[in-house]
């Protein structure tokens, strides 16, 4: 680990504050959504939209990088943020705000293929699978600070949305100036869908449906909020509690991910977080219920995304795990683009209202616990001895970081296999 730091502490630093200003204007604009007099269904199309460019962008990116090289492709895109995040407070209109969101996303994706494919290069085969996990750390670390920010400035105002700008523009000073040589540039040839869902079925509507669930948690959690009549720091609270369960949980479900059938370990994991949600909508007038239920939520769906990918992989063959990465992101896009609009309709006065946000949340996560549990019954299980190693990963990051995870577990696989034949 130390290794990891004294070669890529810089773009550690970067990814940091790029993630801080990330998650401050995911939950900013949700709050200042509710000042403009935005609906809840024009708040639903503004968060989708970012999910819809982070797609795009994860498809695109790769091309224009080997263009034009990581360089420009990451100043081009920095300068690109920063402006986006002045322009949300001049123009209060739902039109722009979904103009922008799709640039940010497009952006933010493209940045972080090319940080990662940097940290990737700087990584050696002996401590890549800690610099990931160290990555995954700062990622969520970014997000749970962020929230203490949205309280510095008045979400009326210009402020919090300067101090975004800012942290954006700042956090690629250290990895531009520090990151040298960069790096060769490529990726895997993506599997056919139709190969994927043959291949692993819970993997791919699990990775679906996740998507829905993800992009409802980062899109639509300050929406909520600000339509439940949270106070400001409720609500930063509320969003960051998400996030910490997330980080919390994370690596005790890995190591049960290792040790039991992870079918089983899907449907109890997708289980206690709609039970947590369904709890959240019943009690979500006592805030100590509501931020438990985030907590929940968040420690549940998160882990989730890693044990849906060591599920899809035990059934891959070594050579085709990096191309199955592919699939499982563009899946994963094409659910979380439909997750914030689904929600937002959930959460008009006409249908349910705010407690619409959670209704969505555990009807997905059910309905994942349920195919789960289908499919127990649909192939044998894999010994636990048989089965790969679980990387950790969360929803934010790329298809790059994602290839990283599958080398990963390749190798921990092969080293393990290696180990019982000298045995």
């Amino acid at each position: 680990m130390i290794q990891v730091l004294s070669s890529a502490w810089a773009l550690l630093l970067g990814m940091g504050l790029l993630m801080v200003g990330n998650g401050l204007q995911g939950t900013i604009l949700g709050v200042r959504g509710e000042i403009e007099g935005f609906s809840t269904l024009e708040m639903s199309f503004v968060m989708s939209a970012y999910f819809l460019g982070f797609l795009g962008g994860s498809r695109l990116a790769p091309e224009m990088i080997r263009r034009v090289g990581h360089v420009r492709v990451f100043a081009a895109l920095a300068s690109f943020i920063s402006a986006v995040m002045i322009m949300y407070p001049m123009l209060t209109n739902p039109i722009a705000w979904v103009l922008g969101r799709v640039v940010i996303g497009f952006c933010f994706s493209g940045v972080y293929v090319t940080a990662e494919s940097w940290l990737n290069n700087a990584a050696s085969n002996e401590n890549r699978g800690q610099a990931l996990s160290l990555y995954m750390i700062v990622q969520m670390t970014g997000i749970i600070s962020a929230q203490a920010l949205v309280l510095v400035g008045d979400p009326a105002g210009y402020q919090t949305f300067v101090i975004a700008s800012i942290l954006v523009s700042v956090s690629f000073a250290p990895i531009l100036l520090s990151i040298s040589p960069t790096p060769a540039f490529d990726t895997t040839k993506p599997m056919t869908l139709k190969e994927l869902l043959k291949t692993s079925p819970l993997g791919c509507v699990g990775m679906f449906l996740l998507g829905g669930v993800f992009s409802a948690q980062f899109g639509m959690a300050a929406v909520y909020g600000a339509r439940a009549g949270l106070s400001l720091v409720e609500i930063s609270t509320f969003v960051a509690a998400f996030y910490i369960g997330a980080v919390v949980l994370q690596y005790p479900l890995g190591w049960f991910s290792d040790r039991m059938d992870r079918r089983f370990l899907i449907l109890l994991v997708a289980l206690a977080g709609a039970g947590g949600a369904t709890i959240a909508m019943m009690m979500g007038g006592s805030f100590p219920i509501l931020l438990a239920s985030a907590f929940l939520i968040g420690g549940t769906s998160n882990p989730l995304y890693s044990l849906l990918i060591a599920h899809a992989n035990d059934f891959l063959d070594h050579e085709d795990m990096a191309a199955a990465s592919g699939g499982l992101v563009f899946i994963n896009g094409l659910g979380a683009i439909a997750g914030p609009v689904i929600t937002g309709w959930l959460m008009g006065d006409a249908v349910f209202g705010p407690p619409g946000f959670f209704l969505f949340i555990a009807a997905l996560l059910l309905a994942m616990a349920l195919y789960a549990l289908y499919r127990t019954t649909q192939r044998a299980s894999i010994p636990v001895d048989e089965t790969g190693t679980m990387s950790t990963l969360y929803p934010t990051a790329s298809p790059v970081a994602f290839e990283v995870a599958q080398e990963v577990a390749i190798e921990a696989a092969e080293a393990e296999q290696a180990e019982q034949e000298d045995a």
